[in-house]
């Protein structure tokens, strides 16, 4: 259940900081949101596959760990990107 190679490049497009950013965190977020998205989809239709059940606990704790490191270094950048990927309800 990984992502799509067009819909990765798309999104580290979208979220980095220069040319050749893959790894910063609000692409890093941007990523795991769209796993947990896909997963979660899966999940709805399996919901006996407990393996990839704590996967998605797993990416779900990467993800709050991400946005907890980014809220203490930078609040705005933390608040945009929230607001732009449609998190915290």
């Amino acid at each position: 259940m990984s992502l799509a190679k067009e819909k990765k490049r798309e999104l580290i497009e979208q979220f980095r900081h220069h040319e050749s950013d893959t790894g910063s965190s609000e692409v890093q977020v941007a990523l795991l949101t769209e796993r947990i998205k896909v997963l979660s989809d899966h999940l709805r239709n399996h919901f006996k596959d407990h393996h990839s059940r704590r996967g998605l606990i797993k990416m779900v704790n990467l993800r709050r760990r991400h946005l907890n490191y980014l809220y203490k270094r930078d609040r705005d950048t933390y608040y945009a990107l929230v607001k732009k990927l449609g998190l915290r309800g």
